[in-house]
């Protein structure tokens, strides 16, 4: 009992710092207050044994605890972008409502992206929107297979506040006007509603190991089945087809949103298709621009490139491990490589051109074993620390 009421105290005083904190540098209203869905809190990610440490130590515990203690000035939640459809045909009867199976009347909001926010009480002013890639959602940032900090929770510590999108069709943010037909990627066969397994496949392509549940030789991945089963479970199927312009549109919301909320653009952390998205998205309102393997980068002259390079955009591009080291007789090692060279025929012209770009190939940096998840990986708090370094280098921190 004693020990639970010291950890109880201790708690309350970091909960008081951390709302005194927020009444003193809160930004301004948002769509999540309106909606009433803005909190004060703090989550504790510390143990309750650093926590009991403390007791006997007097004026000192609080210290003890706070570099483990993840505070949280505000979070909340809204959406951006998005359409209306019109009214379906007829006249809506408020008497019969949803029983009315034509729907007479009735619109939807839909193909809006979801955002997912927090804001640390040591807000340095530089927040990030994250944008998973395909297959994904918000939940890849948040958390790794095997239950460690996502890299939304470690930069969260570092003073960055996190944005958590989910792209329109895709996840919580799934509202759409008509059902995926894309049979080829996504995960609904194209003729009915039949889900289209894939497990295995985009294990292998993304060079996690040769055929799951094996991995690479050094591989960073988190072992067992457990965190296996766990990854697996992490696949997020579209609702509706992939739609670069629609996701670029509603991306530029968000980050028009993110403006207005903190008073200060955005670093934008891509992934994969993602990345994609990422190049198009306007730039207004973009401070920097970190793609984890994106899959591909703007041709150089092409207006992608033009409009990044007039922006004065600095770029980090992330490649992880297995790409010139991987099986020469799986497909994704020449598409991967293909990939990553590109990028670094981007970096050279665009930095020709008086642009900012860096391409760090891991390998080269002495960080070896990461797939194409280097963020959920048994390192990702090293590469996390090495993105940390080039922003402060930019003044982003």
């Amino acid at each position: 009992m004693k020990r639970r009421h010291i950890t109880a105290i201790l708690l309350a005083g970091v909960l008081t710092v951390s709302m005194l904190a927020g009444c003193s540098s809160q930004p301004g209203a948002t769509q999540g207050d309106a909606a009433g869905d803005t909190q004060d809190t703090v989550a504790d990610t510390g143990q309750e044994g650093n926590m009991a440490t403390a007791e006997g130590e007097g004026a000192t515990a609080p210290d003890a605890i706070l570099s483990d203690v993840l505070m949280i000035a505000r979070q909340g939640m809204f959406s951006s972008g998005g359409t209306v459809t019109e009214p379906v045909e007829g006249e809506y009867d408020p008497t019969t409502n949803w029983m009315d199976i034509t729907r007479a009347g009735n619109t939807a909001h839909v193909d809006h992206a979801n955002v997912f926010y927090q804001i640390p009480v040591n807000d340095n002013g530089n927040p990030i929107v994250y944008l998973h890639g395909y297959g994904q959602s918000r939940m890849g940032w948040m958390t790794t297979p095997d239950g460690r900090e996502g890299w939304s929770d470690l930069f969260l510590k570092k003073g960055y506040a996190a944005f958590l999108v989910d792209q329109p069709r895709r996840g919580e943010a799934g509202a759409t006007a008509s059902m995926t037909m894309d049979g080829f990627l996504d995960t609904w066969a194209e003729d009915s509603k039949d889900y289209k397994p894939g497990d295995q496949a985009w294990y292998t392509h993304f060079r996690i190991g040769r055929v799951a549940p094996e991995r690479y030789e050094g591989s960073q991945f988190p072992e067992g089945d457990e965190a296996q089963d766990q990854f697996f479970r992490q696949m997020t199927p579209n609702t509706g087809n992939f739609d670069q312009a629609l996701d670029v549109a509603a991306l530029g919301a968000v980050m028009e949103d993110v403006y207005e909320m903190t008073g200060n653009k955005a670093i934008f952390v891509t992934h994969s298709q993602g990345g994609a998205v990422g190049w198009d998205v306007p730039v207004e309102n973009i401070s920097a621009i970190i793609a984890i393997e994106p899959g591909g980068t703007p041709q150089p002259g092409s207006e992608q490139y033009q409009k990044l390079l007039e922006a004065d955009i600095p770029i980090i591009i992330y490649f992880g491990d297995y790409i010139d080291n991987g099986p020469e007789d799986i497909m994704s090692t020449g598409f991967w490589k293909g990939v990553r060279d590109g990028a670094v025929q981007f970096a050279e012209s665009y930095n020709a051109d008086s642009g900012d770009c860096t391409v760090v190939n891991l390998p080269d940096e002495g960080i070896t074993g990461n797939s194409h998840f280097m963020f959920q990986e048994m390192n990702n708090d090293v590469i996390a620390d090495h993105i940390a370094a080039w922003l402060e280098s930019k003044g982003l921190n």
